[in-house]
């Protein structure tokens, strides 16, 4: 993407640093298939102690992650539960239900969250013409949920009641790190509530491809023999592992600067007559907001602002998504803000109120 445009349209956009690229040409490599890619090695030790878990498995994808947490849990013909806006539900092309034979049975989360008390009769009677309620998986931060950090207290009651009723609990931790930095509770507390976290390194810590999969050694075992069926066997990764490792060492603290240029986009968004953030308060990273019809349409806005030099994303019909991370500094942020009030302003109707 060409330097004059200002680039909101996902954390997943970020290039390696020069430092990354550095220690990604300076690493130890091997055949990780074989095991013997010390820098993979040293990463998924690493990412299980973060965590709190006996072993994790570095893969190329979150999608590859959370389909192989899907299939170490259950057998074809269960079910899994999960919010109605999920990534694992939306995004990830009906893996659970092609890869592992599972359903979804979906509920309507408050942006993203459930709450316990939704759960409670949602487990299938033990009878031969039903699925089998197997696994709970849930999303934190949550991206449809307007980048929303779960709340802790939440997935505390929600771990107490799958523990009460037999099922396993896992996380699609892509954007873990922003919960992490925005609530200051470690990672070791999170991923002590779950039997399987999937986090992501290519977001917005900023490492080119990856993400890992932790939880306890016989089932990263299993879920190790599921990648390669999956085709996700890689031979010297550990020059995608160092820059992981890289991340890991130097970009999470500061994903705490993405959330304060994310609350000056937001305010913006919130002070331009026309649009409408959904939800109203702004967390982390994520700034999901609606575009009113008199404005024009989403993809409308979008084009809009890009001949202004600002990417965001039309996540739907009326709906845009704008993203800070590693690429976009205080004084872009800044100008992002502008660019949306002026380019917006000049497309609506002189009557629409705030």
């Amino acid at each position: 993407m060409p330097e004059r445009f200002i680039d909101l349209r996902s954390d997943t956009v970020t290039r390696p640093t020069p430092a990354m690229r550095a220690a990604m040409h300076d690493a130890e490599v091997g055949d990780d298939v074989f095991h013997e890619d010390p820098t993979v090695n040293r990463l998924e030790e690493r990412v299980a102690a973060l965590l709190g878990k006996e072993a994790a498995l570095f893969v190329p994808s979150g999608t590859m992650s959370n389909q192989i947490a899907v299939r170490v849990h259950t057998q074809p013909g269960d079910e899994l539960i999960c919010d109605v806006d999920c990534h694992i539900y939306n995004y990830e092309a009906g893996g659970p239900a092609l890869h592992s034979g599972v359903t979804c049975r979906t509920l309507d989360g408050t942006c993203g969250i459930l709450d316990v008390t939704q759960l409670e009769d949602k487990i299938r009677p033990d009878d031969d013409h039903q699925v089998r309620t197997r696994l709970v998986c849930l999303e934190n931060t949550h991206n449809r949920g307007g980048g929303r950090i779960y709340p802790f207290e939440k997935i505390q009651a929600i771990h107490a009641w799958t523990r009460k009723h037999g099922l396993r609990l896992h996380l699609d931790g892509a954007r873990l790190w922003n919960a992490i930095v925005a609530t200051g509770i470690p990672a070791k507390q999170w991923g002590a509530l779950f039997d399987t976290v999937s986090v992501c390194f290519s977001k917005g810590l900023g490492a080119p491809v990856g993400s890992a999969l932790a939880g306890p050694r016989d089932l990263i075992k299993h879920a190790r023999r599921v990648r390669k069926l999956l085709g996700g066997g890689m031979r010297q990764a550990g020059v995608l592992a160092a820059a992981a490792l890289y991340a890991l060492d130097h970009h999470i603290e500061r994903l705490a600067e993405d959330h304060r240029n994310a609350q000056v986009i937001a305010q913006a968004i919130a002070q331009t007559p026309g649009l409408q953030l959904t939800p109203p308060e702004v967390e982390t990273n994520l700034i999901w907001f609606r575009v009113r019809p008199e404005v024009g349409t989403a993809n409308e806005v979008a084009a809009a602002l890009k001949e202004q030099g600002l990417l965001v994303h039309a996540a739907g019909p009326q709906t845009l998504r704008a993203c800070t991370h590693l690429d976009v500094s205080a004084a872009q942020a800044e100008r992002a803000a502008e660019t949306i009030r002026r380019t917006v302003a000049r497309l609506s109707p002189s009557s629409l109120p705030v």
